[in-house]
């Protein structure tokens, strides 16, 4: 009877290695299309699935762009556009120029908006890369948090928790909000009679040890009841406070100060829009993290220019406005990114009438591997996707950074979840803790290097190399940026 069973098992066993053999020509190339969205953390924006089901990228924009540039951008392939693939970085001068002044005079701050996708979620790559700012240029304090985040039980930046009763939109998946979306391309109300509250502790890392004059910025409303309450942690001061929400964007001081945390209660503040709380001293280097999982970039064709300005202004101007997409645009079918290309570069000129002030920097796709045969290998969008971005960033008068490259380029993505230990994860897209700090050392560096060369014009690029070797200049308070570099990533 065994042998019997045993019989079937193998032959069972031998037809279906036989058909499996005859079947593979006509098999897809990619056993594992990642691109089907298997990582639990992507869930792409409605803008982008529209251009992708055949919609016109113009058509897509222009439905719900509140201000865009008129001038007509060319249906031009993206690897006409780069016309012998070079970039150099005369586009971040202005924010070169910012940074020498408080370099030199100790006086003055910074403020860069990071906007990004599921890599920058829990505050990765920003939080190692605003303590490598801050160490070198001064600053405490962890920017703008909103009011609630998918990653706030695993942000180690802040500690950050709040009741399960709020009402969130974001511009990932809402097209027309109820109330325009905040900086953060979110808006949150509260919803009554049950109590409704956020609160936020500040972690022990450097330069954010504390919350900074922690303020709440909140829209305009026609309630003239809300109110809410303050309590901060280790004391038992109740703080009461009207929300008076007359203008486009209002803000309230939480604390005079800074203080190790604080709660805030929110009472009668239904049908008032409330964006989040900002922690920043006065002076240094202070970036923002606005990470949204699934996010493309596009959906920041949804902010509202006039509200978008006021932030600007209140927050004090920014600087430098990051743009670092790609994980969520990769593998759909098509490795022409033109569309990508054009719907990015409206993106862009419209942020520009929000920001007027900022330099803009993009950040390529990082590498990604894929399985083909039963090979893992560098997804074949990387590279195109790359040179798209690469093109946005030069229609746009915008600084680039190619992270692909950087990495390592071609199966560097391999390399990585392979070191020992990982440096990302087994999805084979998202970098670890581990990862994301040195991405943040190398965007870090290479940012230097361009700032050393504005600074230096007349030397040759191995001049730049050999300062960013040697420097002990005031660029860096503990040594030569390699040093720093090195006792960074040993920590």
């Amino acid at each position: 009877m065994n042998q019997s069973y045993f019989k079937q098992s193998f032959c069972i066993l031998l037809l279906a290695t036989l058909l499996f053999v005859g079947l593979k020509p006509y098999l897809p190339t990619r056993i594992f299309p990642e691109g089907k969205l298997s990582s639990p953390n992507i869930v792409v924006d409605s803008l982008m699935l529209e251009a992708l089901a055949g919609k016109d990228i113009d058509e897509v924009l222009s439905k719900n762009v509140d201000t865009l540039s008129t001038k007509d951008i060319p249906k031009q392939s993206f690897t006409d556009a780069l016309k012998g693939n070079t970039l150099d970085n005369d586009n971040l001068q202005p924010f070169f120029r910012k940074l020498q002044q408080l370099e030199s005079t100790g006086r003055g701050h910074i403020r860069i908006g990071y906007f990004g996708d599921s890599m920058t979620d829990g505050d990765y790559i920003v939080q190692d890369l605003r303590a490598l700012f801050q160490e070198t240029f001064g600053g405490s304090g962890v920017g703008f948090i909103p009011i609630t985040s998918e990653s706030a039980a695993s942000r180690g930046s802040v500690r950050h928790t709040y009741s399960n009763n709020w009402k969130r939109e974001s511009y990932v998946n809402v097209k027309r909000p109820t109330r325009p979306f905040g900086i953060a391309g979110q808006v949150f109300f509260v919803k009554s009679p049950t109590l409704t509250w956020v609160e936020y502790k500040a972690s022990g890392q450097p330069h954010i040890s504390q919350m900074y004059t922690p303020t709440l910025f909140y829209g305009s409303s026609g309630n003239t009841e809300g109110y809410i309450e303050i309590r901060y942690n280790g004391d038992t001061t109740r703080v009461i406070k009207p929300l008076i929400a007359d203008k486009r964007l209002n803000t309230i001081t939480l604390a005079q100060g800074n203080v190790k945390g604080l709660r805030i209660n929110f009472f009668r503040a239904d049908s008032i829009p409330i964006y989040g709380v900002n922690s920043t001293n006065a002076e240094g280097v202070h970036i923002d993290n606005f990470s949204s999982r699934g996010n493309s970039g596009l959906p920041l064709s949804l902010f509202n220019t006039k509200l978008m300005q006021d932030f600007d202004t209140a927050l004090g101007n920014y600087d430098l406005i990051v743009l670092h997409f790609g994980a969520n645009v990769l593998n759909y079918g098509t490795l022409d990114y033109s569309w990508y290309q054009r719907g990015m570069t409206k993106v862009i000129n419209q942020l520009r009438t929000c920001f007027p002030e900022a330099s803009f920097l993009i950040i390529s796709t990082a590498d990604k591997s894929s399985k083909y045969g039963m090979e893992m290998k560098t997804d074949t969008a990387v590279e195109p996707l790359s040179l798209a971005q690469q093109a946005y960033a030069k229609d746009t008068h915008s600084g680039f950074i190619n992270l692909y490259k950087l990495m390592g380029g071609e199966g560097s993505m391999l390399k990585w979840v392979g070191a020992n230990p990982p440096l990302a994860g087994k999805d084979y897209t998202h970098f670890n803790a581990r990862g994301s700090k040195k991405v943040a050392q190398l965007l870090y560096k290479e940012l230097i290097k361009e700032y050393l060369a504005f600074k230096n014009p007349k030397d040759t690029p191995e001049q730049i190399e050999q300062l960013m070797q040697a420097s002990k200049d005031s660029l860096l308070h503990k040594g030569s940026i390699t040093d720093f570099l090195k006792r960074e990533e040993k920590e």
